[in-house]
């Protein structure tokens, strides 16, 4: 995802800090991905759509909503353009253009998702990147203070673009419950049960069938989509995951994403992102389970009141793993492994999650609750730390990112060290 746009640099030459908060955003991102890898899409948003929204699956829900649910895709756009900027700057160092490095990777990139979102997931964040990503190739000079303010722009627009949606859902429910109700408004309150509140059991059973199915059932499925996961995404976050990205050029310029800043202004952003951060966050996950997890409860809480706080609560996070990361150890050095290879390791996730999931594989597919999937999200953490630093040892690279440089070069780029 986002971390994965890194510049393919002698390891020595690397930023050790922005590969080790990226190998925390890329198994970070696992805690959110996994319900969508494991259950139906509803339950993403939902946990009474799927899963379980009682007991330890509530906690797992709340706990995810509060700490994790868009703060590691946040971080992944933060390093996005922190790296973008960075293989644009190398690419001006060396005399090469700029312009054609950056679109020739964001092209292959685009084309490295597309084959992801169809092949194999429906919740590929690829094309999204990439399709920002050119349009973020305008803003690599502008200063701090102008990045900033076109960020903050953006985070209101999209916050006022989302305002729309729960005053819709419930002006739809008005009309739908009166006596004369239309069948048109009828079922467009079941559309929005299907995508925010508890989908209609037809709604449900198709993706059970079709992920515990061959996979050309899972093909099929995907294909019935046609482009609506890619149209969905650019509106629906795109204005949201280009202000993150600015941001992120804007920090790597001032060098808090370097790891430069000291670490009292490190301490200071960090309690500002949490304090104000966590207890926002825990009301709005305290009224959406009082209001039952209804449709209008998670469009006005999930979707709406979370965006403008989410900003605060990702720069508290990069703070955090910064701070941490000055302990150098075992740990950072193997979340570092694990960020040098994210493009690799996000996309193995994929390959893992599905194979255990989907019914061409394991076939677990709907039979886990929402606390156990995590026991997967363990596993696959562990595989990641285990082996990206053994591999790095041998390899330049990781497989998917030297597919990607090399694509991106148009030569084989050396892989073994």
């Amino acid at each position: 995802m986002t971390t994965m746009d890194q510049p393919a640099i002698p390891p020595s030459d690397r930023i050790a800090t922005l590969d080790i908060v990226r190998g925390v955003a890329v198994m970070g991102i696992l805690t959110m991905n996994i319900v969508a890898f494991g259950m139906p899409e509803a339950a993403y948003f939902n946990p009474r759509a799927y899963g379980g929204d009682a007991g330890i699956d509530l906690i797992a829900y709340l706990v995810n909503f509060v700490l994790f649910d868009g703060k590691m895709r946040g971080l992944f756009s933060f390093l996005f353009g922190a790296s973008a900027l960075l293989v644009i700057e190398r690419a001006e160092a060396q005399g090469l253009s700029a312009a054609r490095v950056h679109y020739a990777r964001m092209g292959w990139l685009l084309v490295f998702g597309l084959l992801h979102l169809y092949l194999f997931w429906w919740g590929d964040i690829l094309n999204h990147y990439a399709l920002i990503g050119m349009i973020l190739f305008r803003f690599r000079a502008w200063g701090i203070t102008a990045l900033v303010k076109l960020a903050t722009t953006l985070i209101a627009a999209q916050t006022l673009l989302l305002a729309g949606l729960p005053v819709a859902v419930a002006m739809n429910a008005a009309d739908a419950s009166r006596p004369n109700a239309t069948a048109e408004a009828i079922e467009t309150r079941q559309g929005f049960e299907n995508s925010f509140g508890k989908p209609a059991p037809k709604e449900i059973a198709s993706e059970l069938a079709a992920y515990r199915g061959s996979f050309t059932d899972a093909l099929a499925k995907r294909a019935e989509d046609g482009a609506t996961p890619v149209l969905g995404a650019l509106f629906g976050v795109g204005m949201e995951t280009l202000a993150y990205m600015l941001l992120g050029m804007a920090l790597f310029k001032s060098g808090m994403l370097r790891g430069a800043w000291p670490a009292a202004r490190y301490r200071r952003w960090l309690m500002i992102g949490f304090c104000i951060g966590i207890p926002a966050y825990a009301a709005i996950g305290w009224f959406v389970a009082s209001a039952g997890f209804s449709a209008f409860a998670v469009s006005l809480g999930v979707l709406l009141l979370a965006t403008p706080v989410r900003p605060l609560m990702i720069i508290g996070w990069a703070s955090l793993i910064i701070l941490l990361a000055r302990m150098r150890g075992w740990l950072t050095d193997r979340l570092a492994a694990a960020g040098r290879m994210a493009f690799t390791n996000y996309l193995m996730t994929t390959i893992l999650c599905t194979t255990f999931f989907n019914g061409y594989g394991s076939g677990f597919y709907g039979y886990l609750s929402r606390a156990e999937l995590y026991l997967v999200v363990v596993a696959i953490w562990a595989l990641i730390l285990l082996w990206s630093k053994p591999w790095l040892a041998h390899f330049r690279y990781g497989p998917f990112e030297w597919l990607w440089r090399s694509l991106a070069r148009g030569s084989l780029q050396p892989m073994r060290r």
